[in-house]
C-alpha cells in the first residue's frame, strides 16, 4: 500500500507540487523566524559577554530615589569617594567609572548621522597604560582635553572626518565644536544598531550628563587569584540602596535574558503570520486531497475489491500526505535558512550593523519544520482519507464519485451557524466589556466567527452567486452563464477555495480600516488642537532639549511666540500626577486648549489647570483648593483656575507655569518647544529657526505637516509589513484556486468536449473557466471585506474611549483595490486551467468516463 501511495504522489507532481509550496512556504517562514532569531540571539549574547570581559564586577547607581513623601533620597550617582573607597579594596586591581547620553554629531550638510536614539556619548577613561580597553584605536589617540573628542570609525567614516578636523557635536544644549582627536573602533551596542558614539574626556561627560564628580556606571577589574563573588560581598557594603552590584558574568547573562525577551516579540509575530499561513494552507491540501480522492474514485474501488480494506486504504491516502509532508518540511527548512540570511542582508542594508557568526540552525528549529509540515498535511488530509473508507467498490465500479449528501451539509449547517453566533456573541461581550481584557474576549470571538463562517461558506455560496448570475449571463453571455453555474456545482469546494481568500482578506481589512481611523484621529488632533506653526524637539525622540533653545528662540528676530512644553509631576493631595508646564502668556496662541471653565489666564498667577476627566473624577471645579509638594520637597496651596478638554498626547491632566516647576526641579525634562513666526509658517521661516538654533544637527524643526506625516508615517509603515506578511498567505489562497479550477476542468473534460461540439468556441470556453474563478474569487473577498469591517468597528468600540473624536473611517478605495485584486487573483489562477481546457480534443473528450 505504502508503494501505492507513493506511486499516485509521482502520478500527480503538478497537483501535489502546489500543496508542497503550500506548505512550503509556511515551512520557510517558521523556520526562517527560528533560525534568524537564535543567530541573532547567539551573536548577541556573544557581543555582550564580550564587553564585559575583564570586568569582575559593575556597579549602577539609579540616581536619587523618593521616599513615602516624595522627597529625594541618595547621591545623584557613584562619587569619586564610593570609587576611592572600592579602589582601597584587597583584590581589587582596577575601577573605572562611566557617564554616558545622548551626543549627536552631523555631516558634511549638517545632518544628523545616525539614528537619534542609538546616538550615544561617553566618557573615555584610561585604565592601565593610558588606554581604555574598551576602545581599539585605528588612527589618533583618546580625548585627553576638554576640547578633544573621539569618534567610531563607523560615524567618522560617514562625516568624512580625519584626526584634526573640527567635529560640530550636539548634545541637548547647544552644538559645540571639538577638535578630533581618534577614530576608535567598538563592540557598542549602539553603534552597532547604526548609530554613533562620541567619547569626551571624563570632566566634560559628567558636566553635560550628570554632575561634576559623579559616575553612573563603575566597572571593577579584579587582581589575579581573586573571584569575581568575593569582591562582590566585599563591595556591597559600600554601596547605598539606590545602587545595585553584579559580577560581570552576571550581568552578561542578565543582558542575554533581555536580548533573548526583545527578540521574542519580533519572532512572536513573525510566527502569527506564519500560522495564519498555515492555516491557509490547510484549506489548500484538504482541497488537494478531496479532489484527488474523488478522481481515483474507481482506483480506489478496485484496490477494495482485491481485498484491501477500509484502514489500508485510508492509510495509503495518508501516506500520500506523509510524503507530501516530509518534502515539504525538508524544502521548508532550507529556504527557511534563505529566508534568515536574507532578512539579515536586508537590515544591513538599512544601516544596522548585526553582529557576525556563524548561522544557528538549532535542533528545536528542525523539529520544528518537520512536525510542521508533516502534521498540518496529515491532518488536512485526514478527512479526504476517512471519505476513502466509505467507498462502496460495487458503486465505485460504477463511477459514482460519492457527493456529499444533503443530511451532511445539514449537519453542517447547524454546525457553523453556532459556531458563528457564538463568535458573534462574544466579539459584542467584548465590546462591551472594553480595555484589554474586552479585545482578548474579542479575539477569541473573532476566531470562532470566522471559523463558523467558513463552515457557513457552502451555505452562503449558492445565493450569494446566484444573485450575480443574471449580471453575469446578462454581460457575458453563455460563458457568464455556465461559470456561475459551475461556481455553485460543489459548494464544498467552492467554500474551501473561497475561503483561504477570506481569511487573507479579514485580516487585511481591519488592519487597513483600523489603521486609516486612527491616523485620521491623530491627524485631526494635530490639526484641531494644535496652532503652533512649528514644534522643536529632539531628533528621533533622543531625549530632552535643553532649557537655552527656549531662551534661544525668545530672543531670536521674528518669533512671535514660544512656549516649552515641560515634563514633570508633583504630589496633589498624597498621589503622583503628571504635570506639563506652559508659558502662560503664549500657550494660547500655540495650542487650541478648549477651556470648560475658568481661565488659562490663572496659570500667570499661580493657579493649576486640569482636565476635564480628572476634574470629574477628583470631583474638581474652579477654586478648588489642592494641596501639593513639588520636586523639591516644597510644600503649597494653589487653586484650580481652569478646567480644560482632554488633550492627550499634548498636555497632562495638569497644566502649571513653567515658571514653577523650573523653581521647584534641579532637571527638567522638556521633549518639545512650540513656537509661532512672524508671517506665518514658511520655509524662510522654518529656515530662521533653524539658523536661530546655531544649524543643531540633533534637533528637529517640524511643520504641522510633517507631525502629520511622522504619524501617518508610523501607521503606513506597520501597514506596508502586516500587509507583504499577509501576502504570503494570499500567494497560497492563488495556488488554492489553480487547483480547484484543474479538477474541476479534469471532471468536466466530457462536459467541456459536448460544449465544443455544439458550438462554444476555444476563447468562450476560456472566458467561462476564467469567470468561475473570478467568481469564486470575488465570493470569498467579499466576505472577508464585510467580516474584516466588522471586526474593525468592534475593535475601534474598545479604542474610542482613549482616542477622542474617534469614528470609524471606510476606506472604500483600499476596499475597492482589495477586490479588484482578487479579481485579479482569479484570472490570473485560471489561466492554466483555461489554456488546458481550451486546448482538449473535442472528440476525445466526448468519449472520457
Amino acid at each position: 500500500m505504502f508503494r501505492t501511495a507513493l506511486r499516485n504522489v509521482l502520478a500527480h507532481k503538478a497537483r501535489l507540487l502546489m500543496t508542497v509550496l503550500a506548505v512550503t512556504l509556511g515551512v520557510a517562514f517558521v523556520s526562517g523566524t527560528l533560525v534568524f532569531t537564535d543567530t541573532l540571539k547567539k551573536s548577541l549574547s556573544g557581543q555582550s559577554a564580550k564587553s564585559y570581559e575583564g570586568i569582575a564586577v559593575s556597579v549602577t547607581s539609579y540616581g536619587q530615589g523618593r521616599n513615602g513623601q516624595g522627597e529625594k533620597e541618595g547621591e545623584p550617582g557613584l562619587g569619586q569617594q564610593t570609587l576611592d573607597k572600592i579602589k582601597a579594596l584587597p583584590g581589587v586591581d582596577t575601577v573605572s567609572g562611566r557617564v554616558s547620553g545622548f551626543a549627536g554629531v552631523g555631516d558634511e550638510n549638517g545632518k544628523l548621522i545616525g539614528s537619534g536614539w542609538s546616538n550615544q556619548g561617553a566618557n573615555y577613561t584610561p585604565v592601565k597604560d593610558g588606554k581604555d580597553p574598551r576602545y581599539a584605536f585605528a588612527q589618533g589617540a583618546g580625548p585627553a582635553r576638554a576640547d578633544e573628542v573621539a569618534l567610531d570609525k563607523a560615524t567618522a567614516d560617514k562625516g568624512n572626518y580625519k584626526v584634526g578636523d573640527k567635529v560640530r557635536v550636539a548634545t541637548n544644549g547647544p552644538v559645540k565644536e571639538y577638535s578630533l582627536a581618534g577614530v576608535f573602533t567598538t563592540e557598542d551596542g549602539a553603534v552597532q544598531a547604526g548609530g554613533s558614539l562620541v567619547l569626551f574626556e571624563t570632566k566634560v561627560a559628567q558636566d553635560l550628563y550628570l554632575k561634576p564628580g559623579y559616575f553612573q556606571e563603575l566597572s571593577v577589574g579584579a587582581k589575579n587569584g581573586t573571584s569575581a563573588d568575593k569582591l562582590l560581598a566585599d563591595i556591597k557594603p559600600l554601596l547605598d540602596k539606590n545602587t545595585k552590584a553584579q559580577t560581570g558574568a552576571a550581568l552578561a547573562a542578565e543582558q542575554a535574558k533581555q536580548i533573548e525577551k526583545g527578540l521574542s516579540n519580533l519572532s512572536t509575530m513573525l510566527l502569527v503570520f506564519a500560522g495564519i499561513s498555515l492555516f491557509v494552507g490547510i484549506f489548500l491540501i484538504y482541497n488537494t486531497f478531496t479532489m484527488l480522492v474523488t478522481q481515483r474514485t474507481k482506483e480506489l474501488a478496485l484496490l477494495r475489491a482485491v481485498g484491501a480494506n477500509r484502514g489500508q486504504v485510508m492509510r495509503s491516502v495518508l501516506s500520500e500526505a506523509l510524503v507530501v509532508g516530509v518534502l515539504s518540511a525538508a524544502v521548508g527548512l532550507v529556504s527557511g535558512i534563505g529566508l534568515a540570511i536574507g532578512i539579515r542582508s536586508v537590515i544591513g542594508s538599512l544601516g544596522a550593523k548585526l553582529p557576525g557568526g556563524a548561522l544557528v540552525i538549532a535542533p528545536g528549529t528542525v523539529t520544528a519544520a518537520l512536525v510542521i509540515g508533516v502534521v498540518v498535511t496529515t491532518v488536512a488530509a485526514v478527512l479526504p482519507a476517512w471519505r476513502t473508507g466509505r467507498i462502496a467498490p460495487v458503486a465505485a465500479m460504477g463511477s459514482a464519485h460519492l457527493p456529499a449528501t444533503s443530511k451532511s451539509l445539514l449537519v453542517r449547517n447547524i454546525l457553523g451557524s453556532i459556531i458563528s453566533l457564538g463568535g458573534i456573541g462574544l466579539v459584542f461581550l467584548g465590546v462591551s466589556t472594553g480595555g484589554n481584557s474586552g479585545r482578548m474576549t474579542m479575539g477569541g470571538g473573532a476566531f470562532f466567527m470566522l471559523i463558523g463562517m467558513i463552515v457557513l461558506l457552502p451555505l452562503l455560496s449558492k445565493p450569494v452567486i446566484g444573485a450575480v448570475r443574471p449580471l453575469l449571463q446578462k454581460v457575458f453571455g453563455v460563458p457568464g452563464k455556465l461559470a456561475a453555474q459551475n461556481a455553485v456545482r460543489n459548494p464544498r469546494r467552492t467554500a474551501v477555495t473561497a475561503a483561504s481568500l477570506a481569511i487573507g482578506l479579514t485580516l487585511v481589512t481591519t488592519l487597513s480600516v483600523l489603521g486609516i481611523t486612527v491616523g485620521k484621529v491623530v491627524d485631526r488632533m494635530s490639526t484641531e488642537k494644535l496652532k503652533a506653526d512649528y514644534r522643536v524637539s529632539m531628533s528621533s525622540d533622543a531625549g530632552s532639549l535643553d532649557k537655552s533653545v527656549a531662551e534661544t528662540l525668545s530672543k531670536a528676530p521674528g518669533i512671535k511666540a514660544v512656549s516649552p512644553q515641560t515634563a514633570g509631576y508633583f504630589l496633589v493631595d498624597g498621589d503622583f500626577r503628571a504635570a506639563s508646564g506652559v508659558n502662560p502668556a503664549t500657550i494660547g496662541q500655540l495650542l487650541n486648549v478648549e477651556v470648560l471653565s475658568g481661565s488659562l489666564d490663572s496659570l500667570g498667577k499661580g493657579e493649576v489647570a486640569v482636565a476635564e476627566k480628572t476634574a470629574k473624577k477628583q470631583n474638581f471645579t474652579v477654586g478648588t483648593p489642592l494641596k501639593v509638594k513639588y520636586d523639591d520637597g516644597q510644600e503649597a496651596s494653589v487653586k484650580v483656575g481652569a478646567i480644560f478638554k482632554d488633550m492627550e498626547g499634548l498636555l497632562s491632566p495638569y497644566v502649571i507655569d513653567n515658571k514653577i516647576l523650573t523653581e521647584h526641579s534641579e532637571e527638567m525634562y522638556i521633549p518639545e518647544v512650540y513656537v509661532n513666526v512672524d508671517g506665518g509658517a514658511s520655509k524662510a521661516a522654518q529656515q530662521k529657526v533653524v539658523d536661530a538654533l546655531g544649524k543643531n544637527p540633533a534637533i528637529t524643526v517640524a511643520t504641522q505637516q510633517d507631525m502629520r506625516n511622522e504619524m501617518g508615517g508610523m501607521i503606513n509603515t506597520m501597514l506596508n509589513i502586516m500587509y507583504g506578511l499577509l501576502g504570503m498567505a494570499l500567494v497560497i489562497s492563488v495556488l488554492g484556486v489553480v487547483n480547484t479550477l484543474a479538477m474541476s476542468v479534469f471532471e468536466r473534460t466530457q462536459e467541456i468536449g459536448m460544449l465544443r461540439a455544439i458550438g462554444l468556441d476555444r476563447s468562450r470556453v476560456k472566458n467561462m473557466i476564467r469567470l468561475e474563478a473570478v467568481v469564486i474569487s470575488l465570493f470569498g473577498a467579499a466576505l472577508g471585506v464585510v467580516i474584516g469591517i466588522f471586526l474593525a468597528w468592534a475593535v475601534g468600540s474598545t479604542l474610542a474611549e482613549a482616542m477622542p473624536g474617534y469614528a470609524l473611517i471606510l476606506p472604500w478605495d483600499r476596499i475597492g483595490i482589495f477586490l479588484l485584486l482578487a479579481a485579479v487573483v482569479g484570472v490570473l489562477a485560471a489561466m492554466w486551467p483555461a489554456r488546458s481546457a481550451a486546448r482538449l480534443n473535442m472528440l476525445t473528450a466526448i468519449k472520457t468516463e
